[in-house]
């Protein structure tokens, strides 16, 4: 009785509430009839789109690619391999030779001839035989006569200025002005900044200390109130807040909005799976119905009828008409090959009897070269002769 009491209720997990237990199983059912619908027109589009894809679209685009190599790549390749490039190399050639060929030609034979014989090799000449000799002589100049005459006229003005003017001020500065500023002006300032001014200034500061002293305690007291009221209203504020607000959306979110949104996203998931099982067992059962209500009847027409018709056509119709049409072309070949040399013989015939020929002597007819097939020696009668409007007196190599 008190197991039974305190057992929990059926799919109740610990650390669960009582509210997830009870908002489970009704929610994932609701969930289950709106995602089922949706599951199976998923599956049905994938599908569909998937048999598209096989049968319309690869085809289509091997077709339209095979359609826009053959229309447009290999006409665009044939155009930029026999027309552009051949016509971009002429106008390159054209452009060189018309644009940079004179430029290097003004610049070799003309413009670097004038810069080196004109301008080059004067300045030269002009540097070494008169500049140089010329600044060597102002050199010396400078070095041997102006700069002793210089420096004993900048001597003499020194000394001139130090006895005029720096040893007349030097003494008025010792002897008058230090003494006058020292004695009495000097001495007076510190005797009244020691006597008089320095006890005003320490009494002064002494008063200003004590009450500053005074004033900061006063108001430390009153920042001290001021602080400790504004803790307190804080602490009261806070306190509820937290009981007032924070306490009751964290109570609602913990035990309501998450439990909600964990169980409904779980059911989300369950219900997607379980749509999909149902899905797959009636795109499975449609497909088993198409099978024997389609397929079968279309294998069995295809193996009972159109695979004996076929085989009658290919062997009664095809295969003697393929036959025939090798055999009269071979006949025709033949035939023409007969008579190709058949007019052979005549014009050698003819040429002999208009032109004559000796024993032994080698006729003036051009002969022509016999056809044979590739790798052997052996003369083909339907393989295509050498020409046999060659000039006279052309030389024949005999093919290997």
């Amino acid at each position: 009785m008190d197991y039974g009491k305190h057992q929990a209720p059926q799919g109740y997990e610990p650390g669960e509430s009582i509210l997830t237990t009870l908002i489970r199983i009704p929610v994932r059912i609701v969930v289950v009839v709106l995602v089922l619908p949706v599951r199976m027109v998923w599956d049905a589009l994938t599908a569909l789109w998937h048999a598209a894809d096989r049968v319309l679209l690869r085809p289509v685009g091997r077709a339209l690619a095979r359609l826009l190599d053959t229309l447009v790549l290999t006409p665009l390749t044939w155009l930029y391999t026999w027309v552009l490039t051949p016509l971009g190399k002429a106008a390159s050639w054209l452009a060189v030779a018309l644009l940079l060929w004179p430029w290097i030609g003004l610049w070799r034979y003309v413009i670097v001839p004038v810069a080196r014989y004109g301008i080059a090799a004067p300045a030269v000449w002009l540097y070494g035989a008169v500049l140089t000799p010329l600044g060597h002589g102002l050199r010396w100049i400078g070095t041997a006569l102006l700069a002793p005459a210089a420096r004993g006229l900048g001597t003499g003005l020194t000394w001139l200025f130090a006895t005029l003017l720096v040893l007349p001020v030097a003494g008025l500065w010792r002897y008058a002005v230090v003494p006058a500023v020292r004695y009495g002006l000097i001495i007076p300032v510190v005797w009244l900044y020691g006597a008089v001014l320095t006890p005003l200034g320490l009494g002064g500061a002494w008063v200003l200390g004590k009450l500053w002293q005074g004033t900061a305690w006063l108001l430390g007291q009153v920042w001290r109130g001021i602080a400790a009221t504004g803790r307190g209203l804080g602490i009261a504020l806070a306190w509820l807040v937290m009981t007032l607000l924070v306490a009751p959306v964290s109570w609602t979110y913990r035990r309501i909005l998450a439990p909600i949104g964990r169980e409904t996203a779980a059911a989300f998931e369950v219900a997607w799976r379980i749509a999909g099982y149902v899905s797959r067992a009636v795109g499975r059962a449609i497909a088993w119905f198409a099978w024997h209500l389609i397929g079968v009847p279309v294998s069995w027409a295809y193996r009972t009828v159109c695979t004996p018709i076929g085989h009658f056509v290919r062997d009664s119709v095809w295969a003697p008409a393929r036959r025939a049409a090798a055999e009269t072309g071979r006949a025709a070949r033949a035939a023409l090959a007969s008579a190709r040399e058949t007019v052979r013989q005549a014009r050698r015939d003819a040429w002999r009897a208009l032109v004559g020929s000796t024993d032994g002597a080698r006729s003036r007819e051009p002969q022509g070269i016999p056809a044979r097939t590739l790798g052997s020696t052996t003369t083909v009668p339907s393989a295509a002769q050498a020409s046999e409007t060659s000039p006279l007196g052309e030389k024949f190599v005999k093919q290997r």
